[in-house]
């Protein structure tokens, strides 16, 4: 029951067609597939770049408290492809929450402003380092494209949600939550003991 002054869109509280479903899932759907090759080059790089870089940095940059690099230092790489395991599970999450929502999703719209601000990111940490840095590769041939390409497909089907300054910290506060939380996963699942 709606009053005069009250509109019901009944088009927006209904399931997207399945033609509108299809036509957003390279972009909805694409947001695992692109996580997933900026994923592979991190865990592919990491160990090696942490146990290399990290003296360098830590002698460049002395004012830089000694807990961040011996955090840096003391993450393997069973841990940390845990980790990347973990956050596979949150961006697929946000993905089918995409495709199932035809892209309407806030969930799915965050994590794709996350991820795209992520990459960016890398290319600040790969300045400020003046170095390679684990994901800086695919942050500008992956990340960023396909973020701004997902974003126009969303605008283009008219389902992009306006973007505020507070709902782009809104994205990279969800990906370094997301971040945070899937290293402290992957922490206590590394060191569980083991059920025999």
């Amino acid at each position: 029951m709606t009053d005069s002054n009250t509109r019901v869109d009944t088009a927006a509280l209904s399931a997207p067609a399945p033609a509108a479903l299809a036509a957003l899932a390279p972009a909805t759907l694409g947001l695992l597939a692109a996580w997933a090759v900026h994923d592979l080059e991190e865990v592919a790089t990491m160990t090696r770049w942490s146990r290399t870089r990290v003296p360098v940095l830590r002698a460049r940059h002395p004012r830089v408290p000694d807990r961040v690099w011996r955090r840096l230092e003391a993450v393997d790489s069973r841990e940390f492809a845990t980790a990347v395991g973990v956050m596979g599970v949150v961006v697929a999450a946000a993905a089918a929450d995409g495709y199932r929502t035809g892209g309407r999703s806030a969930f799915y719209q965050s994590a794709l402003d996350g991820f795209g601000l992520h990459g960016v990111v890398h290319l600040a940490q790969a300045a400020v380092t003046r170095g390679y840095t684990p994901g800086v590769v695919t942050s500008p041939l992956v990340v960023v494209p396909f973020t701004l390409w997902a974003r126009g497909r969303l605008r283009r089907a008219g389902v992009l949600r306006p973007t505020r300054p507070r709902d782009l910290a809104r994205g990279l506060g969800l990906a370094a939550a997301a971040v945070v939380a899937s290293h402290a996963a992957a922490r206590r699942i590394r060191r569980a003991p083991a059920v025999p």
